[in-house]
């Protein structure tokens, strides 16, 4: 069953007497838009919310999708100040068009090492996916601005940006402290067959896991997959979901003579789960059957 997922969480603030500086804080809360199966990538964005301010967590792939979100930050009839692109893949920053367009005044920011990997795939990327897409493609690609440091702000509220500096400075996330939530990136997948085709080498799947394990040190109470299906957790157990898939995986790759016994072996420990395309092109990439990127 395809459905928008929308996860709305609002955190009341925890006041004491006497804490006039808690209390002045602003409450923040969390949207979550998932297109699920309705469109090509089930790529999660967030708008975050304080008093006044809105921020955006990553500008969806389709023209229509980055239209949904839009109206979503008009509805809220806050202003919207910032929009941080935290991956560099496309499904993540497409919309910016439309985006852009609708808040010409809002500052659109991203890593440095996501900035120079956009800079360094964009028109072979538009290429590729602009006949896919069609009129749901951008006519332009807008190249975020570089991220001073590691935080921005909704209301005095920071959010953070974590992995910058560790061992996987391309597979960042965003911690937001008052909420204890983990946002953005490609680092969480849930309820959907783990994109492994980025991660070619032993070593960047270590730092991928090592991530992963910052992320539950953090102590989260609510977790973001950047990408999911149906009802896939908002929580650590979708951490712990996407450490069991790497886990697997990594143990069949070397035993399988080729992606087809590849995908055989990860669909015996995985039956169910959405997106089979994912596990069929990365199979094929980790088997050295097929280049990637193209």
């Amino acid at each position: 069953m395809t459905r928008k997922t929308t996860l709305n969480i609002a955190l009341a603030g925890i006041l004491s007497l006497g804490t006039i500086s808690l209390a002045q804080a602003a409450d923040l809360k969390l949207d979550v838009y998932n297109p699920g199966e309705k469109s090509i990538f089930p790529v999660s964005s967030e708008i975050i919310s304080g008093d006044k301010e809105v921020v955006l967590i990553d500008a969806q792939f389709q023209k229509n999708d980055a239209e949904a979100l839009v109206k979503r930050i008009k509805d809220t009839g806050k202003k919207l100040t910032t929009i941080y692109i935290s991956q560099s893949d496309p499904d993540f920053y497409f919309g910016l068009d439309t985006l852009t367009n609708a808040f010409p005044d809002a500052k659109i920011i991203a890593s440095p090492e996501t900035i120079k990997e956009i800079n360094h795939t964009k028109d072979g990327k538009l290429t590729y996916w602009g006949g896919v897409l069609k009129e749901q493609a951008p006519k332009k690609v807008i190249v975020p601005q570089p991220l001073e440091g590691n935080t921005f702000t909704v209301d005095g509220e920071k959010l953070i940006v974590e992995g910058l500096d560790g061992p996987a400075a391309d597979r960042t996330f965003v911690w937001i402290p008052k909420l204890k939530a983990v946002v953005g990136g490609v680092t969480v997948s849930g309820n959907i067959h783990v994109w492994m085709a980025d991660t070619q080498t032993k070593a960047s799947r270590k730092n991928w896991m090592q991530t992963l394990d910052r992320i539950k040190e953090l102590k989260p109470t609510i977790v973001v997959p950047g990408h999911f299906v149906g009802n896939a957790p908002m929580t650590l157990e979708s951490v712990k979901f996407t450490q069991k898939y790497l886990t697997i995986f990594e143990k069949e790759l070397p035993k399988a003579k080729d992606s087809k016994a590849l995908i055989a072996a990860m669909e015996k420990h995985y039956p169910k789960l959405g997106d089979k395309s994912s596990l069929e092109l990365s199979a094929k990439v980790l088997k050295g059957e097929m280049k990637w990127p193209q």
